[in-house]
């Protein structure tokens, strides 16, 4: 994928040299914890988290960069073959965001500007996207973007030793059509 630019945002592909900034944002116990991950402790394990998980796995995985500074302050991803996907043209958007940023429509734009990326180049027919219960934040970026509920359900979180209630939503592609 070649950068997607938006109004405030460059939408990339992570890069080791990220490594920092992904920690200054990785280590706060407000931002991972609300994405399923415990919040990190060193650099050293935010080295290897990028290194071994993301770039050497995550094909659609990308950083969330503000335009004027080029530096990462978020992550965007979308998955293929998830817990959650129901077809081979499915795909399940998550997302993070560094706190001083929340509250400010920067996921919201990025998340616009992937799933058209997954709508059009990844050609998905529905993209599904969740949260867990209390991140009104997250709810309130699905709603924006038309996401449906679908369901929830009792989930224990394995990386927090931690039970939750989840929330799954779903937009088709027809409907994201239709409110473009």
């Amino acid at each position: 994928m070649k950068e997607i630019v938006t109004d405030r945002l460059v939408i990339r592909r992570w890069k080791m040299d990220d490594a920092e900034d992904m920690f200054l944002y990785a280590k706060d116990p407000d931002v991972g914890p609300r994405a399923g991950w415990p919040y990190h402790k060193t650099i050293d394990e935010t080295k290897e988290i990028l290194k071994s998980f993301v770039l050497d796995r995550k094909p659609y995985c990308f950083a969330i960069c503000l335009k004027e500074t080029l530096k990462p302050i978020g992550c965007i991803e979308l998955m293929e073959k998830t817990d959650v996907t129901e077809n081979d043209d499915e795909l399940e958007l998550g997302y993070w965001m560094g706190k001083p940023y929340w509250n400010k429509g920067y996921m919201t734009e990025a998340s616009k500007a992937v799933l058209a990326y997954g709508f059009n180049e990844l050609k998905a027919n529905v993209i599904w996207c969740g949260y867990y219960e209390g991140n009104l934040q997250s709810k309130r970026v699905q709603e924006k973007l038309g996401f449906e509920f679908r369901y929830k359900k009792d989930l224990h979180l394995s990386l927090l030793d931690k039970d939750v209630v989840g929330y799954t939503n779903k937009l088709t592609k027809e409907k994201w059509q239709l409110q473009k």
